[in-house]
Formats: structure tokens, C-alpha cells, sequence
């Protein structure tokens, strides 16, 4: 099956050609049974690395190779980790379609280049935290307003090895999206324990991070 068109293709292919720098590794894991999107992920990253050189694509079996999937957290399927020059935690799960796509295509980018979009300010807070931070972003291929939560809570990871950013198909994983009460999209969870719902400026959402890096757990906004 054809994911992208050869307009979509053509367009891929020049701004890679003009923004990557070094290799960018796109690690999917997929299942050949019980994965309704997990061919079309792969497929869809498997023309992607077909318009550069600089894209490498590594194809796990959720069961087969389940001790790659615990060593890096993978718990659903179909799911997408961005790696560069180290393995950073910015993933997908679920497939990055409709809007979600052009979300992709930039952290490919930022990835390649090694460093974020933030503002220099946003990026020496980041430097302060020292705790694990889970970020989970709940979107849907139709909103206008998911990337730009996507995009912000991605290029923290990418800034920062404590903080693991992911955005999550709510269509996809109906179950996560009932256990979080997503009513609207985007819908940012963290840690578990500071949730809101809105694409919120940058250093916004970075108040709601380090909220909760200092959280004792018994936090919970909505």
C-alpha cells in the first residue's frame, strides 16, 4: 500500500534534502496480528527513509523482540521512537496521520540537527530538572491544535534525557483515553499527576512540567 502521494513524496523529499544534517534512526514496532495501523505505520516510515539517505528504519515484532520493547518502554503497538545521536524519548503511538504528520516531519528534522526550537530560556530551565518526566500528549489526526502540543512536548525530550514525550492516538487507544478522561484534544498528561487540556503556549507548558517534577503526587489539574 502507497501512504503518501507522489506530490506529498516530492515535497518530503526537498526539505529533507535542505534541513537534515546527520542520520536519524525511526524505530517502529508493529505486530503482524491484532494491530489494525501497524502496517500502515511501518509502511509509512518505510517511504520516508525512501526519500533520504539520512533516514534508518528498524522494524521490531512487538512479542519477538519484547526485551527491545521493555528496554525502551514500549508498551502498545503500533509505536514510533525518533533516535539520533542518542536515543532520545520522543515517540509516537498510534499512527501520525492528518495533522500529526507535519509534527513528524519536524522532529526528523530536529532530531537530525541535534537541538530544539525552544527559546534559549525554556532550554536552560530544562537543564534543571533531574527526575524522569513522562509527558503523554492525547491527540486525534483532525485537530488543528494537537501538533503544536506534540511538537513542544517532543522537543523538551529532545533538550533534556530525563523527560520521555509521547504523543498518543486517542482513537487508537480508546482504554488510555477513558483511564485519562479525555474529553477534548490535546489533552496533556504528566507524570500522572498534572493533566490539562489546550495547546498552551511554551513556557505555560513548561510551568505544568515543572509542576510536576516538584508534585508529590497527590497534584491533579484538569
Amino acid at each position: 500500500m502507497v501512504v503518501l502521494r507522489e506530490k506529498e513524496k516530492n515535497i518530503v523529499r526537498s526539505k529533507f534534502g535542505k534541513e537534515l544534517v546527520n542520520d536519524v534512526r525511526l524505530v517502529v514496532f508493529t505486530q503482524e496480528f491484532e494491530c489494525e495501523y501497524c502496517n500502515m505505520t511501518r509502511e509509512l516510515v518505510e517511504e520516508l527513509a525512501a526519500l533520504t539517505d539520512k533516514i534508518k528504519v528498524e522494524v521490531y515484532d512487538f512479542e519477538r523482540d519484547s526485551e527491545k520493547a521493555k528496554r525502551w518502554g514500549v508498551d502498545k503497538i503500533p509505536a514510533l521512537l525518533i533516535f539520533g545521536k542518542r536515543e532520545y524519548g520522543i515517540r509516537y503511538f498510534g499512527i501520525p496521520s492528518g495533522y500529526e504528520f507535519a509534527s513528524l516531519l519536524e522532529d526528523i528534522v530536529d532530531v537530525s540537527r541535534g537541538s530544539s526550537r525552544l527559546s534559549q530560556a525554556t532550554k536552560e530551565k530544562l537543564k534543571s530538572i533531574t527526575k524522569p518526566v513522562h509527558i503523554q500528549v492525547f491527540v486525534t489526526p483532525t485537530c488543528p491544535y494537537c501538533p503544536r502540543a506534540v511538537r513542544t512536548a517532543h522537543q523538551m525530550a529532545l533538550e533534556n534525557e530525563n523527560i520521555t514525550a509521547d504523543m498518543i492516538e486517542s482513537l487508537e487507544f480508546p482504554y488510555l483515553a477513558n483511564r485519562y478522561q479525555v474529553m477534548a484534544v490535546p489533552k496533556v498528561v504528566i507524570n500522572d499527576v498534572i493533566s490539562f487540556e489546550g495547546a498552551l503556549p511554551e513556557a505555560q507548558f513548561l510551568e505544568q512540567v515543572l509542576l510536576a517534577v516538584d508534585s508529590d503526587g497527590l497534584v491533579s489539574r484538569r
